[in-house]
């Protein structure tokens, strides 16, 4: 569907209304009622650009998400050339994931989702985008010399990732951050050769 730019606008704000709301702390069970309210939008407007219903909608907001978790490490995940970018890139992590607390909006999208066609398309380019960005910074660390050769590139940027999404878990079940800032200090000093 070719929207015009007054269109564009108004499908992002229930795009990024919807978002807001899942990251709040009442995000329990939303329905295209609350997102309506919400958004200040009508039931018509919502099926105008959402044909579908909720799982498209859902589906646009779980990619909204995804890019949103990617730009909240830039540009720090463009430049992990030296040790300080590397340290700064952690800190932005773990900002990111403490002001978020225990919601993780894509984490409620993907459970409402479940087996959604393009539910799983959403998080496996999210993976796929970052693990890459994670995998040039190891292969520019080790064309600097700053990490050893031997080190698969591959290999740390999933453990990084996988280390990040456990930490969250965590963290949505206690509140405290500190084992997600535990799993990146322990692999940073892995990678500085520790």
């Amino acid at each position: 569907m070719k929207l015009t730019a007054k269109g564009q606008a108004t499908r992002q704000r229930i795009i990024e209304g919807a978002a807001a709301h899942l990251r709040s702390d009442d995000a329990g069970g939303v329905t295209l009622d609350d997102i309506r309210a919400i958004t200040g939008t009508s039931k018509g407007q919502i099926f105008h650009y959402f044909p579908d219903g909720k799982e498209e909608l859902f589906l646009a907001v779980a990619r909204f998400e995804a890019e949103r978790v990617l730009a909240d490490q830039r540009p720090h995940l463009g430049a992990l050339t030296s040790w300080t970018a590397w340290e700064r890139w952690r800190d932005a992590v773990v900002a990111r994931y403490r002001a978020q607390g225990r919601s993780c909006p894509l984490g409620v999208l993907m459970n409402e989702l479940g087996s959604t066609p393009g539910a799983h398309e959403v998080i496996s380019t999210l993976l796929a985008q970052w693990q890459a960005e994670l995998r040039q910074g190891v292969l520019d660390m080790q064309a600097a010399g700053l990490v050893r050769a031997g080190v698969d590139a591959d290999r740390m940027a999933a453990a990084l990732i996988a280390g990040i999404q456990g930490g969250v878990q965590v963290l949505r079940s206690s509140g405290s951050a500190t084992h997600l800032e535990a799993v990146l200090d322990l692999l940073i000093d892995h990678l500085r050769g520790h």
